[in-house]
């Protein structure tokens, strides 16, 4: 599939790599079809890209890198609603606004994104009995030694 996108230019995206939002992100509820682009430059943030739409992409991140205990607790028909099989094909994100002042960077830690590598079922959910932040300040977690981590968010089913 070929994408035309106001950041990037055109983009082939292979088909196997297009995320459905079974729920949309809150405020973009007219998209349904994305996909991640990586950019080396980037890393570790990604652009969650919208395929009907060539100005909407969105930073996101896997809040593992800033917060290594950072753990979502889902009711079971959440994970139900993407499909899922296998909990390790989860993959998790937050959306990263990033100001005129970078240092003011912030993550939304209680809007994760979650996706089902094994189908590109998307959803994003919003942890309501959770102490995490809508505006989570990035760069306080990278300069802190406990802050980084390469490994998946913690799943928990409740």
């Amino acid at each position: 599939m070929i994408i035309d996108s106001i950041r990037f230019g055109r983009l082939e995206i292979p088909d196997d790599k297009v995320i459905t939002m079974k729920r949309p992100i809150l405020g973009f509820e007219h998209l349904s079809r994305f996909c991640l682009i990586e950019r080396e430059e980037m890393a570790p943030f990604l652009w969650l890209h919208s395929i009907e739409d060539s100005a909407t992409a969105f930073i996101v991140l896997n809040p593992a890198i800033m917060q290594k205990d950072y753990r979502i607790e889902v009711n079971p028909k959440e994970i139900a609603e993407l499909e899922v099989t296998n909990l390790e094909a989860v993959e998790t994100y937050v959306v990263v606004t990033v100001p005129d002042d970078p240092r003011q960077m912030s993550a939304n830690l209680q809007g994760p994104i979650l996706v089902n590598s094994d189908n590109g079922y998307a959803k994003q959910l919003i942890l309501v009995n959770s102490d995490y932040k809508v505006k989570h300040m990035i760069m306080d977690e990278i300069s802190s030694p406990a802050g980084s981590t390469t490994e998946e968010p913690e799943l928990v089913e409740i």
